[in-house]
C-alpha cells in the first residue's frame, strides 16, 4: 500500500494597507528608528485599522487569495484550521465563521491557540488528518491582528507585533512530499512571561482590568528572547540530526519572524548560510500565527518541488517546535 504523505500544494496571503513605520513609534513612545532596528530588525509592520473587523476579516481574504490562485473549489475543502491568539471572541470560533464566508460548507472548522507556534502546531494538526485518509483537502490559516491586544504606550511591545494572515492547503501525496518529520514541544511554566492578565476565566473582564491595561499582552523580554534562541535553535538543530540532513540538503530555513538575532541564532545552530533564510521581519514584524505562512507566500516564487524546508518557531506559553517539510510543486 502507498504511504500517504501531506503536503502543501497551495498558499495564500493577506496584509492590511496601513504601515506603521519606526518613525511613526517614535511619536508615540520614546523610541528610534536606529534602536529599533538594531534590536529587532523590524523597520515597519502592518495594522489592520478598519473599524469593525478583526482577525477573520484578515483569515478570509488569505484563503480567498489561495482559492483563487490555485483555482480549488471550497465546497471540496474538508477541515478549515485557524491558528490564532487574536479570535474575533471569546467564544464563536474565528475558524467556523471563515469557513462559511469562503464558501466551505462541506467543511467542520475549529480555532487553534498556540501563540507564535500556533501555525506550526497547525501543520502537525492538518498533516495528521490527511494522513488518515479520512480527509483530503485540509486549509490551514494562521491569522492575527495582534494590534488588538498590544498598548501602544508600552514601547517594549508596541515594536514588536503586526498584523496579517497566510493560508495554506494540505493533500495527499503519494509522491514521498510533504511534512516528513516535527518534534513540538511546550512548557506551561513560561505563562508568567509572556501572557495576558485579564480576560479569561481567572479574571475576567472589570473596570479595574481595563484601568490597569491588564487586558494588553505583557512580555519579560529577557527572559523570553533567552528560551526563544535557546529552544528555536535546539529543535531546529534536532531535525537536521534526527533525519541525517546536512546544510547542503536544506534549501530553506523557514523560522518564526520575532526577532533578526533569534533568526540568526537560528540559522547558525543549524548551519545554514543567510541567502537560505526567509526572512519578512522588516516588512511585517511579528505577526504571531502569521509569520510562517506569509514567509511561504513571500518566498512561493522561489520554491521548488523537492526543496527541503526547516521550520521553527516559538510563542508564548511556552510553545515551541520545529518541522521537516520537502515542497511539493514548482511554482
Amino acid at each position: 500500500m502507498t504511504k500517504i504523505t501531506a503536503a502543501i500544494t497551495a498558499v495564500g496571503k493577506f496584509l492590511p494597507e496601513y504601515k506603521l513605520t519606526n518613525k511613526v513609534l517614535e511619536t508615540l513612545v520614546d523610541t528610534n528608528d536606529e534602536w529599533i532596528t538594531s534590536r529587532t530588525g523590524i523597520k515597519e509592520r502592518r495594522i489592520l485599522k478598519e473599524e469593525g473587523k478583526g482577525t477573520s476579516f484578515m483569515a478570509i481574504k488569505a484563503a480567498e487569495d489561495l482559492l483563487q490562485k490555485s483555482g480549488t473549489n471550497p465546497e471540496e475543502i474538508d477541515l478549515v484550521i485557524v491558528a490564532t491568539a487574536t479570535a474575533d471572541m471569546p467564544v464563536a470560533s474565528t475558524a467556523v465563521f471563515t469557513a462559511s464566508k469562503i464558501g466551505a460548507t462541506n467543511a467542520f472548522a475549529y480555532d487553534l491557540q498556540a501563540a507564535c507556534s500556533g501555525f506550526l502546531y497547525g501543520m502537525s494538526t492538518a498533516s495528521s488528518y490527511i494522513e488518515s485518509g479520512r480527509y483530503k483537502k485540509v486549509l490551514l490559516i494562521g491569522a492575527d491582528k495582534m494590534s488588538s491586544i498590544i498598548d501602544y504606550t508600552d514601547r517594549s511591545t508596541c515594536i514588536i507585533f503586526g498584523d496579517g494572515a497566510g493560508a495554506v492547503l494540505f493533500e495527499p501525496n503519494t509522491e514521498g512530499l510533504g511534512l516528513q518529520d516535527e518534534y513540538l514541544r511546550s512548557d506551561g511554566y513560561g505563562r508568567d512571561f509572556l501572557k495576558i492578565d485579564a480576560g479569561g476565566s481567572i479574571l475576567p473582564p472589570s473596570e479595574e482590568t481595563i484601568a490597569n491595561k491588564q487586558h494588553f499582552v505583557h512580555q519579560e523580554g529577557r527572559t523570553v528572547f533567552k528560551f526563544a534562541v535557546s529552544n528555536m535553535a535546539e529543535v531546529a538543530e534536532k531535525m537536521l540530526t534526527r533525519n541525517n540532513l546536512t546544510e547542503e540538503d536544506i534549501q530553506w530555513l523557514v523560522p518564526h519572524q520575532a526577532n533578526t538575532r533569534i533568526i540568526d541564532a537560528t540559522a547558525k545552530r543549524v548551519g545554514v548560510s543567510p541567502e537560505k533564510v526567509m526572512m519578512n521581519i522588516h516588512k511585517y514584524g511579528n505577526t504571531t500565527s502569521a509569520t510562517l505562512p506569509l514567509l511561504l507566500a513571500d518566498y512561493e516564487s522561489q520554491l521548488k518541488k523537492g526543496d527541503n524546508l526547516i521550520f521553527a518557531a516559538f510563542g508564548g506559553g511556552f510553545t515551541w517546535g520545529a518541522s521537516y517539510l520537502t515542497w511539493a510543486y514548482n511554482s
